[in-house]
């Protein structure tokens, strides 16, 4: 107690510091209607600041991990399985197995075409001696094919075409004609197309046919898929070789079932102007990529609109001279019950043709003086490095020089040796496949012809190689720039090389007719 009372008059406490408990000053109108209307359009809302984000990044990889079921003790051959995960096995545990069928298909398309080749090799050699020397004894070559032609349907039948794809070489188009004797039954009154590979020649891979007789044909330039064929009445029929064979009727001769594919598209349906009313005599795929590296000095044109469309077209000619383009549509959506709008597409088909142009070449090729004689013209070919320049031969020695557009071009007339006009009919036409502007032109008189795009007259001229025979078919070869071949109406076979010597053939092979 002493000690309290000691130290009590030494404590002393401040009250020098002072403030309010309640500061509430005047609320104005404009705070009123803040707190009272202010918050009416707002919603709480919660937010997280990476602050609370507390994962990091680390260079260890994870391990991976996979999951087995195992018996125990190992009683059978079976004893450990696949992962367990339901989405992976079926009911009874087994793993489900991966199916990709369009894969196996092709698969399966591609390995049955080399069992088939390899079966046919194998029945080849089997065969007796006198037969296989039959078909190797061409002395210009180390062997050949001959194709069996030797079908009941084709009995009587014609060929007056052949056609090689550009693509796939070893198959080929053979164009059989309306039998010699009218029968009865389907085949009695149609001809027929035969798709070939060289490597199977004991039978054809697949037939077509149509009603009309068929003058011309191609293959689609891409891949030989389709089929285009122009008929004596002027009709222009596409097949689709990649249709299933149900569509299409069966026939059974000698113990075996032969399909007979009827056209996907015919331009009979197409009941307007832009048919052909003449027998066409040309049908040749247009590519729509031009070249740039070559243009021969050549007038080009834009290929901006045709690029935007399919990647090629179809050139139809026929004998007065007109020339129509078609596009090639496949179509998204198959209607198998067939369409009201495109008449001439069978039910079931996906690819047709749609008219694009038309071209009078007896006006645009020819001036007044030769036009007065009416030149007929016969075959045509497009420029592989400038698909818009085409030349076209005709039935009075001229080959006529024109593009798709109408452009002015030089020369106009590729002319012979002989200035003066001859009932000389232009009956093959080949471009040289190395990048350099020439083409070989062959007569009805035997004569063959090599020509500049850039010059009027030919650059060398042969016009007693076959002893007149007329000149069927040129073609140069694919290996060796300076030789080409020619075929004449006597089924003999000449080979050129230039090289070697520039005025007669190095080697002649006639094909015996069996």
């Amino acid at each position: 107690r002493k000690r309290s009372s000691e130290l009590l008059p030494l404590i002393d406490l401040d009250f020098s510091v002072s403030f309010s408990l309640l500061d509430l000053p005047p609320v104005n109108e404009y705070d009123m209607y803040i707190r009272s209307f202010g918050k009416m359009n707002t919603k709480q809302a919660y937010v997280q600041c990476n602050e609370d984000n507390l994962d990091r990044e680390i260079q260890t990889e994870e391990v991976e991990t996979l999951e087995k079921w195992t018996q125990h003790p190992g009683e059978s051959a079976l004893v450990s399985g696949g992962p367990i995960n339901s989405q992976d096995t079926s009911v009874n545990g087994a793993p489900t197995p991966k199916i990709d069928s369009q894969r196996l298909a092709n698969f399966l398309r591609s390995a049955c075409q080399v069992i088939a080749v390899l079966l046919e090799e194998d029945q080849v050699a089997t065969q007796p001696r006198k037969l296989r020397s039959r078909q190797t004894s061409l002395s210009i070559s180390d062997s050949c094919f001959q194709l069996n032609t030797n079908q009941p349907f084709l009995h009587g039948r014609k060929i007056p075409c052949l056609y090689v794809s550009q693509v796939q070489r070893q198959t080929l188009l053979s164009v059989h004609g309306l039998p010699e004797k009218a029968g009865v039954g389907l085949l009695s009154r149609k001809s027929l197309i035969c798709v070939w590979n060289i490597w199977q020649p004991s039978s054809p891979q697949k037939v077509l046919i149509c009603d009309s007789e068929v003058l011309c044909c191609c293959f689609s330039p891409s891949k030989a898929t389709l089929v285009f064929a122009g008929t004596v009445d002027g009709s222009l029929l596409v097949w689709d070789l990649r249709e299933d064979s149900r569509m299409h009727p069966c026939m059974m001769i000698t113990e075996t079932e032969w399909t007979f594919r009827v056209p996907t598209f015919s331009t009979d349906g197409i009941l307007n102007s832009v048919n052909h009313t003449s027998p066409i005599l040309a049908v040749e795929p247009v590519s729509t990529s031009l070249n740039s590296d070559h243009s021969y000095g050549l007038s080009s044109l834009s290929y901006q609109e045709e690029m935007s469309g399919p990647p090629f077209q179809i050139a139809s000619m026929d004998e007065n001279g007109i020339l129509n383009m078609w596009v090639v549509v496949e179509l998204q959506k198959v209607d198998l019950a067939g369409s009201q709008t495109d008449l001439g597409l069978v039910p079931g088909g996906k690819v047709k043709l749609v008219h694009s142009s038309t071209v009078e070449l007896s006006k645009s090729l020819f001036p007044k003086d030769i036009s007065q004689r009416m030149p007929q013209t016969l075959t045509i070919k497009f420029l592989s490095s400038n698909p818009n320049h085409f030349i076209v031969g005709t039935n009075i020695g001229l080959v006529g020089h024109g593009t798709r557009h109408d452009l002015k071009v030089f020369p106009k007339l590729f002319r012979p040796q002989e200035s003066r006009l001859r009932s000389i009919s232009i009956t093959a036409i080949d471009f040289f496949p190395f990048g350099k502007p020439l083409f070989l032109v062959g007569c009805s008189d035997g004569s063959i012809r090599l020509h500049q795009m850039t010059s009027e007259y030919p650059l060398m001229q042969w016009n007693d190689s076959t002893n007149g025979q007329p000149i069927i078919a040129l073609q140069w070869a694919l290996t060796r720039p300076a030789v080409f071949f020619a075929l004449d109406a006597s089924s003999k076979i000449y080979i050129w090389d230039l090289l070697e010597n520039d005025l007669l053939p190095v080697a002649k092979q006639t094909i015996p007719s069996e």
